[in-house]
């Protein structure tokens, strides 16, 4: 005696598209996770070079200030014990922006002290270890991500020129980032390091 099909050929049909679909899922499972290590870096480094620009920007705004007022605004960095701050300051007798007018009162502030991590969290003023020097042939970095020679301040001057320096910016893992001003020109410039290639690369 025969018995009617009841469907046994589809059945088997939809099991093995079962298993052919938990063989996909388990690829794009696995092929998903081995994604997410490079997703977050790349992550990370748009975050530090987002804060990067923020920091070039702020920068820009003080020669702006600088050009428009017809006297020194600077920018004063201060390690605290969390990491680094800095706030814009204003000449307040002709002999440009000093930590001891500051302290006196003399150069006043312009706007709210400032932290990074506030505006870009886990990134900070800082330093990758080993790295190399940003030119050929000029000294490391070293540990102080503030390079501003024997100070602490960045002036803009009324003629738009500016005292030169580098500032190092770290995210919280392996990105690495330096706004670098040059002094005749006040011209700001941004470079990451490649860690893959081991140097410094123009953004």
């Amino acid at each position: 005696m025969r018995f009617p099909d009841l469907g046994g050929d589809r059945m088997r049909e939809a099991g093995f598209s079962l298993v052919e679909l938990l063989v996909v899922a388990g690829l794009i499972a696995t092929t998903g996770a081995m994604a997410v290590p490079h997703l977050l870096v790349a992550m990370e480094d748009t975050h530090t070079s987002g804060a990067a620009r923020y920091v070039s920007a702020q920068l820009q705004r003080a020669r702006m200030e600088a050009l428009g007022r017809s006297t020194h605004v600077a920018l004063r960095f201060s390690q605290t014990g969390s990491g680094y701050s800095y706030a814009v300051y204003v000449d307040g007798n002709g002999n440009g922006v000093r930590s001891a007018d500051i302290n006196q009162g003399i150069d006043r502030q312009l706007g709210a002290q400032e932290r990074l991590p506030d505006q870009f969290e886990g990134v900070d003023f800082g330093l990758l270890p080993g790295l190399p020097p940003v030119e050929p042939g000029g000294a490391a970095p070293g540990t102080d991500p503030i390079k501003l020679g024997s100070s602490e301040i960045l002036s803009f001057s009324a003629t738009g020129t500016s005292s030169s320096g580098s500032l190092y910016i770290r995210g919280r893992e392996s990105a690495q980032y330096v706004v670098r001003v040059f002094g005749d020109t006040a011209r700001i410039r941004i470079l990451r390091f490649d860690a893959q290639a081991g140097r410094w690369m123009p953004l």
